[in-house]
């Protein structure tokens, strides 16, 4: 009972924009809400912030919500905070893996007509697709799935190594090899890099 009664006169303090609604929610529920935020996310220094985010996300919720358990609330807030944030982070690594994919095939992809760069909106030549493909049949089967793999799925070289019982090392070198057979490749078709 007494926690319900604490938990009405945060909530009071908030329908009547007092900052110390914040201040006594973090003493109340702080801890309450890293100890969910760290077993959603496991990282100490994102859970802080998603703790902060929450702070900021019920001030802004409250007044229209008038949550009945204000222990509830934050926990469904900094839940779903640190969720987005799980999501966010695996983004951002795939978007990392794409950038360094894209970079690592620059020297093997010419620019187009116009000189745009291959990584530009539009800049494929309606032939780079066809020399891609029929360059892909010239592969061995393990230089094809580390290829596709690496370039087509956005998957790491660590990921590669792991799933063909190779060394990272090993993967990077194939990669290399096949990049170079790809550049050749295309610069015996009448294309220039």
């Amino acid at each position: 009972m007494e926690e319900q009664q604490k938990d009405l006169r945060i909530v009071e303090l908030y329908l009547a924009r007092d900052e110390a609604a914040i201040a006594e929610t973090e003493r109340l529920y702080g801890s309450f809400c890293l100890q969910v935020s760290l077993g959603i996310l496991g990282d100490r220094r994102d859970a802080e912030e998603c703790v902060s985010d929450t702070y900021l996300r019920v001030w802004n919720s409250i007044p229209p919500d008038r949550p009945r358990s204000l222990k509830a609330y934050l926990a469904r807030i900094v839940r779903n905070l640190s969720i987005d944030r799980i999501k966010a982070n695996r983004a951002m690594k795939r978007s990392h893996e794409l950038e360094m994919a894209l970079e690592e095939l620059d020297d093997c992809i010419p620019a187009d007509m116009d000189g745009r760069p291959y990584g530009s909106a539009d800049a494929l030549t309606e032939a780079l697709p066809t020399l891609l493909n029929s360059f892909l049949y010239t592969l061995a089967e393990e230089e094809w799935q580390l290829f596709c793999g690496r370039y087509w799925h956005n998957r790491s070289v660590k990921d590669l190594a792991r799933s063909h019982g190779l060394t990272p090392k090993a993967v990077t070198m194939r990669l290399s090899r096949t990049r170079e057979k790809l550049r050749k490749y295309i610069e015996e078709r009448g294309y220039t890099l």
